[in-house]
């Protein structure tokens, strides 16, 4: 287990730092999807209680098109650089490992330990890309369902419109 954290100062401390912020775009990513799928959920969805229906109706007419498709657009902006930040880790596993064997052609002496160091890069690059795949996954089904539900309430609010402009109230 040394071996894996002996090169931790070297090239996988970038992949450290990658996975942090990372981390870190995936909160806000999941935060996001999180935000827009309760602000849509009680409007696209309706609640049958008494109660709950009032607080949505309310909730409905404060929520704009305008603010919806704001908050869309956000959730796929932070939704996209999640996906392209994990897609780098393997390749910075890879590189991470071409470095370290550069390295070791100087240093023929301790070519067994170069050569762990060198496959370390890879290590952490493959496990942070699994990592992050898999959080890919979890969030990328709430993307799809908000994506639906915002799809509906548009369509819905555009019907909407076009029934007050057809029948204005007097």
């Amino acid at each position: 287990m040394s071996v894996i954290f002996r090169n931790f100062f070297g090239f996988d401390l970038l992949i450290f730092i990658c996975a942090a912020f990372t981390a870190y775009v995936y909160y806000m990513t999941k935060y996001s999807a999180d935000k827009l799928y309760k602000k849509l959920h009680l409007t696209v969805f309706v609640p049958d209680k008494d109660a709950s229906r009032s607080e949505a109706e309310k909730d409905a007419k404060r929520l704009t098109e305008t603010r919806v498709v704001a908050m869309r657009n956000h959730t796929g902006r932070l939704y996209s650089i999640f996906v392209n930040l994990t897609g780098i880790f393997p390749l910075l596993g890879i590189l991470g490992t071409v470095i370290s064997l550069l390295g070791m052609v100087k240093d023929m002496d301790n070519v067994q330990g170069n050569f762990y160091g060198a496959l370390t890069s890879t290590f952490w690059g493959l496990v942070f890309g699994i990592i992050f795949k898999f959080l890919d996954g979890i969030v990328s089904a709430k993307i799809e369902d908000n994506e639906k539900n915002v799809a509906l309430f548009l369509e819905r609010n555009i019907s909407k419109k076009e029934e007050q402009d057809t029948y204005p109230e007097d």
